[in-house]
């Protein structure tokens, strides 16, 4: 690549893994970079951007690449582990042929910022000539914990019924992301979180989409290892600054919301009486859990807004909707429309990353209810540590019964302690807010991050 761009704005490409929970975060970076005068280039695998059915990306201009299933993605891959051998070879080839493109475009890229479940992108740019920074979406409790299983710190299977990890409080081995307590659940997915830290310290940049407050010691001592800095919580910016007015979405969405119909349902609830409940676009409920759910919320006789997706509707209870009047279920819904809207009072969630840091900036109190990888630890963060939820335990057949998730609702509600919670939440939310905005951490290390990349 040639270097000589004195009088060219700074240019970055930007690859998210693919999969909303990590396009959203990398996304809403974006636009702060285009903020600061940075011109930026998403670059998504064609066979997700077909799917994708909102794209209002403001000026981050979009190109694709195959990852080998240009007609159907991860759905047409007979297993995750062969989805992830072609898209890691094909992947290659195809981010390496637009960057020999890119390179005789009147304004070159001289950065890749790759989603850190992408390190083969690191060696490519690199051999362009491109500083290669990795963006962490998930919390970095979990990628410290999955850093330090990379190097055997952390011994598999697990032996020790307790580990006290750097920055990180005394962790039971239930505390651990998924992968690591149920070693062998999995391996693909396993394989992609370790693995991520294969080439990491050829990384030029580290970005984390997180607040420092929330994992200061966490993070102090990964920066004596890595070039790290945190640019979170990446959300949209009403949400938080308000600096970026048009900002009020992700810009993508993987399913049609029911935008209209979701906030006029909510207009007529009181304030705080809602529960909202959502797991995200990938794992799904089982059937004794969603029946479990089901009645946990309707003996909570809260009024609720409940996500059920398309391919899990045959699990509800038979003629549970027309039995139960103060809910309402429905497929997908504009989540940060939700969770901003005074009539929700807590949030019933798996506790993925991305939903936590909405929660967490927003104000909401949690009811976790982890499934697997890293919601795990989350979840005990929330609970424990961050005090800005209720954890609901499963019982020995892994199923959280519906009596714990009535007593989880009245407990946030209605109880003393649901008190305490909410003032912690909305301390939380203030620092969230104070790290986005002008001179906040956050916006420091972006701006830093900024000039360095005008310099190179």
């Amino acid at each position: 690549m040639n270097k000589e761009r004195i009088n060219h704005v700074p240019h970055c490409l930007i690859l998210p893994y693919p999969a909303q929970g990590h396009m959203n975060p990398m996304i809403q970076f974006s636009k702060r970079l285009i903020q600061k005068q940075v011109k930026v280039t998403l670059i998504t695998v064609t066979s997700l951007w077909k799917t994708i059915s909102h794209k209002n990306l403001s000026s981050i201009e979009v190109e694709s690449i195959s990852d080998g299933y240009d007609e159907g993605g991860l759905s047409a891959a007979e297993s995750l582990e062969i989805y992830k051998e072609t898209f890691w070879r094909v992947g290659s080839e195809s981010l390496s042929e637009l960057l020999q493109k890119l390179s005789t475009s009147e304004n070159p890229p001289n950065c890749v910022i790759f989603d850190a479940f992408l390190p083969w992108a690191l060696d490519v740019g690199k051999s362009f000539g491109l500083l290669g920074v990795a963006f962490f979406t998930q919390s970095c409790s979990v990628n410290s914990i999955y850093f330090q299983t990379h190097d055997k710190f952390i011994e598999l299977p697990l032996s020790k019924s307790e580990y006290l990890l750097p920055g990180l409080p005394i962790l039971a081995q239930q505390d651990l992301p998924s992968f690591l307590y149920k070693y062998g659940s999995y391996p693909g997915y396993f394989d992609i979180v370790v693995n991520q830290f294969n080439n990491i310290g050829k990384a030029d940049w580290i970005l984390a989409n997180s607040i420092y407050e929330l994992e200061n010691e966490v993070v102090d001592w990964l920066v004596k290892i890595w070039p790290l800095k945190t640019i979170g919580p990446s959300i949209p910016s009403m949400v938080l600054d308000k600096r970026l007015r048009e900002d009020k979405e992700y810009g993508i969405n993987l399913s049609d919301p029911n935008t209209e119909f979701c906030i006029k349902w909510l207009n007529d609830k009181p304030k705080g009486s809602v529960v909202y409940v959502s797991f995200g676009s990938m794992a799904g409920l089982s059937e004794d859990q969603t029946h479990e759910l089901a009645y946990g919320l309707k003996d909570s006789e809260s009024f609720y807004l409940w996500v059920v997706r398309d391919c899990d509707q045959t699990k509800l209870p038979k003629g549970f909707e027309n039995t139960s009047q103060k809910g309402l279920i429905v497929t997908w819904c504009p989540q940060l429309l939700v969770l901003t809207h005074e009539a929700v009072g807590c949030f019933v969630t798996h506790c993925g990353w991305n939903s936590t840091l909405e929660a967490l900036s927003i104000g909401v109190p949690l009811i976790a209810m982890p499934l697997w990888t890293d919601q795990v630890t989350n979840a005990k963060l929330i609970a424990d540590v961050w005090k800005i939820g209720v954890r609901a335990f499963a019982d020995e057949k892994e199923i959280v019964r519906s009596e714990t998730i009535k007593d989880c609702i009245k407990e946030i509600i209605e109880s003393e302690k649901g008190s305490q919670i909410k003032k912690s939440a909305l301390k939380w939310k203030n620092l969230a807010k104070s790290s986005f905005d002008e001179g906040g951490r956050s916006d420091k290390n972006i701006e830093e991050f900024v000039n360095a990349l005008a310099q190179f």
